[in-house]
């Protein structure tokens, strides 16, 4: 009871000690003056970079794209709204990372996916993928090969130059599957929902229809890099496993588009081209592997969309991993 006591003194005493302080400032008492530093307005650098067994990895942002959760299907609209809520997300403002994944192997510069460069729209916030670069020290002439898990218009977009005259990255050889190709560089397909991804293609592809080399399901396409076949968000749809120094590391592309698509993986988008498919494939890789442990990077997760997919009952949930400002 005594000690209890002289605690409630003490807080009283700090309290009136404080409110002293407060009442000379106001008479004018001399107090010790606070620093004059300018607002700075500056963020952290848009790359992370870390070691991969004997590979360096760097992911590099190509900024957010700005959703509505009118995106989203597969669930009753309230579902969908309140796993958003459940996550501090407002429906009207359903934010997605472009996280591009760069390996450096010692012989080759493999970059997984270009954002959406040539295709923004004027003042979006997107678009960041030769800014980013530069800040990580990396020169998109020394880019060897791109990666592609699929040619939507976040993912195909940085191959061309705006106006589509200029190859952003000169010496790079384009990796893509045959099933993508072909279906998204269809003329058909103008004038019908797709066509916008439709228009990445023919604009960032096809003027490099010399440089594409097609891969298939489960081929090593370069050292340590094997493609993993994983459709439904499109017909040619691939993840990639990369292994190196017994460190392993899967790139899934749009695999899973948000947080709420593995919570509830029968959730859908509006981008799907098959969207019953998507969900079957993203029940697969993510018990795969989660079964396994294996870790991560989701393109549109939080930035930089690295971690590890965890088992949740019908569902499963998203394990960040800590970002290490030291090595």
């Amino acid at each position: 009871m005594l000690a209890s006591n002289r605690r409630l003194m003490t807080r009283r005493h700090m309290l009136v000690g404080t409110s002293a302080l407060g009442a000379g400032a106001m008479i004018g008492a001399s107090v010790p003056a606070f620093a004059n530093t300018p607002m700075l307005h500056s963020r952290a650098p848009a790359f992370y970079r870390f070691d991969l067994g004997s590979l360096e990895a760097t992911v590099i942002s190509d900024g957010p794209l700005n959703f509505t959760s009118k995106i989203f299907r597969g669930a009753p609209d309230a579902e969908i709204q309140q796993l958003l809520l459940d996550d501090f997300v407002q429906p009207d403002k359903v934010r997605m990372e472009q996280n591009i994944l760069v390996i450096n192997t010692g012989d080759k510069l493999v970059m997984f996916d270009t954002g959406i460069l040539s295709m923004k729209q004027a003042n979006a916030p997107s678009g960041q993928i030769l800014n980013s670069l530069a800040q990580a020290g990396i020169a998109p002439k020394d880019i060897d090969a791109i990666v592609l898990s699929h040619p939507h218009i976040d993912h195909a977009g940085g191959i061309m130059s705006a106006d589509g005259q200029t190859r952003l990255f000169p010496n790079a050889q384009i990796y893509t599957t045959e099933a993508d190709f072909k279906y998204w560089t269809n003329e058909q397909l103008i004038g019908t929902p797709a066509e916008f991804s439709a228009r990445t293609a023919m604009k960032n592809l096809l003027p490099n229809k010399d440089r594409l080399v097609m891969y298939k399901d489960g081929q090593e396409i370069l050292p340590g890099i094997q493609a993993i076949y994983s459709p439904g968000h499109t017909v040619g749809h691939s993840s990639f496993l990369i292994t190196s120094g017994g460190k392993s590391l899967c790139y899934t592309g749009d695999v899973a588009l948000h947080e709420i698509m593995l919570r509830n993986p029968k959730i859908e988008v509006s981008f799907d081209t098959d969207p019953k498919q998507a969900s079957a494939t993203r029940m697969k890789m993510f018990d795969m592997l989660s079964a396994d442990k294996t870790p991560v990077l989701i393109y549109h997760m939080p930035w930089p969309g690295m971690g590890n997919v965890v088992k949740d009952g019908d569902g499963y949930r998203f394990v960040s991993a800590p970002i290490l400002p030291v090595l």
